[in-house]
């Protein structure tokens, strides 16, 4: 009997409480009081408490402002509407829908103008959507050409850089570069909360020397350049570079936010020369074939 008089609005409620949980959790990370993300989201702390208590239900409108305020990444203010029992509101498609075409042409336009030096594509977790010729040549140079059958799994360019089958061997200062790289996932990890995330970093964390990394000194000769280096040295010819990161300014879908453009470019003559000469290199070989 006691099932029979439950009040019509239980479903809602336990929506509610579903949803108040997820938003104290996001509200912890991003270090807001209830008062505090009540004022920046132009709200009360009553129906801020409410919402959270489940007592009452956000609208659709409410749950995106308190998601901008919090700075959340598209992903996450989906996973919000659903726990509040709405749809997603951002779309999250396959790099092969026509739809983002001019997005992909606009990824290999930058692939292509940054040759002959090396730009990857990846995604969040660091999976290799896209290279260009230079990145090609790059890790040919390194660890030979890929192999012809494709691997079950994408590339991990993250794993590749931390794991000692990878370009660990290639590193000079690998100590200091695996240590900043291993920051940025773990900033990764608490910005977007996601379990992928978490799993890289875990998977990350567990190679051997990697925990210890913070216990390290970076290279006294490397410590003074304005800029991270990554010091690549194989069969006698060393390579220098340092990378900036794109992401795309205006994304409204998931994957495109998610998306991030890895340029390298040289820091000294001999590296510049080398990579020029790789490139060359490739241009004929290309026009050979064509003939």
């Amino acid at each position: 009997m006691d099932a029979l008089r439950a009040p019509r609005n239980a479903g809602i409620a336990a929506n509610g409480s579903a949803f108040g949980r997820l938003l104290r959790g996001w509200r912890g990370r991003r270090g807001f009081s209830q008062l505090d993300l009540a004022l920046a989201a132009r709200t009360t702390q009553r129906h801020l408490s409410f919402i959270e208590s489940g007592r009452a239900t956000p609208s659709r409108a409410m749950i995106l402002r308190l998601a901008a305020t919090m700075n959340l990444p598209l992903r996450q203010q989906n996973a919000l509407m659903l726990a509040a029992g709405y749809a997603p509101v951002w779309r999250e498609r396959n790099f092969s829908t026509p739809d983002l075409a001019v997005v992909n042409s606009a990824l290999y336009y930058m692939l292509a103008q940054h040759e002959p030096y090396p730009a990857f594509v990846v995604d969040r977790c660091w999976n290799l959507l896209r290279a260009n010729r230079g990145a090609t040549n790059l890790t040919e140079f390194l660890i030979g050409p890929a192999p012809a059958v494709a691997p079950a799994e994408p590339v991990n360019l993250a794993v590749a850089l931390v794991s000692r089958d990878g370009l660990r061997r290639f590193i000079v200062n690998w100590q200091e570069v695996a240590l900043y790289f291993v920051r940025g996932v773990q900033a990764d990890a608490r910005a977007d909360g996601t379990p992928e995330t978490a799993d890289l970093l875990a998977r990350l964390l567990a190679f051997p020397d990697v925990v210890t990394l913070s216990e390290t000194m970076p290279p006294e000769e490397e410590a003074q350049s304005p800029v991270l280096p990554i010091h690549f040295l194989h069969k006698a010819t060393s390579l220098r570079l340092f990378t900036t990161i794109a992401t795309l300014g205006t994304p409204r879908d998931v994957t495109l936010q998610e998306v991030r453009v890895e340029f390298f470019f040289p820091m000294d003559e001999t590296t510049t020369q080398t990579l020029r000469g790789w490139g060359e290199q490739t241009g004929e070989r290309a026009s050979g074939s064509a003939q």
